[in-house]
């Protein structure tokens, strides 16, 4: 199977999440494996990118380190025998990343090339046109990988928001009200998001207030998958706001 990378770049311009449930059916067969790969692989494909060339590799090396990476993961089912975690997902996916890293010699990513099908297709220029969009930064890959998981979370967790408001026929409210759940209204603005909905004012900060709560219990459930410890969550969400600088 093969899996563009074009189709990722059109639902966010970050990398969104994978829910640890998802990625754990990967290790299972036929078509459910198939989907949850696909899912993964169209995830993480470009942070593992920008990680790559942030160590220094050169672009084609980068991207075939990347499609080398997936190949393994899909060749070896090194996720199939994960068991339920007691780390973060992040950490975890950067240890394997960086043990394949260590093994992996100039010579067999030559091979990699022109050997059969590969797990997902990167756009060369595109990949390099994204990665040049990249903030110049002094952090270390490490921490530019993590921060990328962090906005990552955010970015599913209001996917699922939105997925949750159009089932409900909440479509428009979602398209309207969802820029306040990451900041407070200007003056007026309540005003006009109230004209455009046929409510008042005090109905759209009502209405703002609930898809804040349930936005932040999706992030929470979002972190907490695949977690064997419950109580960990909280530490998952200080991690989350660290790597986002807050």
């Amino acid at each position: 199977m093969e899996f563009r990378s074009d189709s990722w770049y059109q639902a966010s311009p970050r990398f969104m999440t994978t829910q640890w449930t998802v990625v754990l059916r990967a290790g299972g067969e036929g078509a459910a494996r198939d989907a949850a790969m696909e899912q993964f692989c169209t995830a993480y494909w470009y942070p593992i990118y920008v990680f790559i060339r942030r160590r220094g590799s050169n672009p084609d090396d980068a991207r075939d380190l990347t499609q080398g990476f997936f190949a393994k993961l899909l060749e070896e089912e090194w996720l199939g025998g994960v068991e339920r975690r007691e780390t973060r997902f992040s950490t975890l996916l950067l240890t394997v990343l960086k043990n394949f890293l260590i093994n992996q010699h100039a010579r067999d990513t030559a091979q990699k090339r022109g050997a059969g099908k590969i797990p997902l297709s990167i756009e060369l220029a595109r990949a390099e046109g994204w990665f040049g969009s990249e903030p110049a930064t002094k952090d270390s890959p490490d921490r530019v990988f993590e921060r990328r998981w962090a906005m990552a979370t955010l970015d599913s967790a209001i996917g699922r928001l939105r997925l949750e408001c159009e089932a409900t026929g909440k479509g428009r409210w979602f398209e309207v009200l969802s820029p306040f759940l990451s900041r407070e209204p200007s003056p007026g603005e309540y005003e006009v998001a109230g004209e455009g909905l046929g409510i008042d004012r005090r109905s759209v900060a009502v209405s703002v207030h609930r898809l804040r709560q349930q936005y932040r219990t999706f992030l929470r459930e979002e972190v907490a998958a695949g977690l064997r410890d419950p109580s960990l969550i909280d530490d998952e969400m200080r991690c989350l706001r660290e790597a986002l600088g807050g």
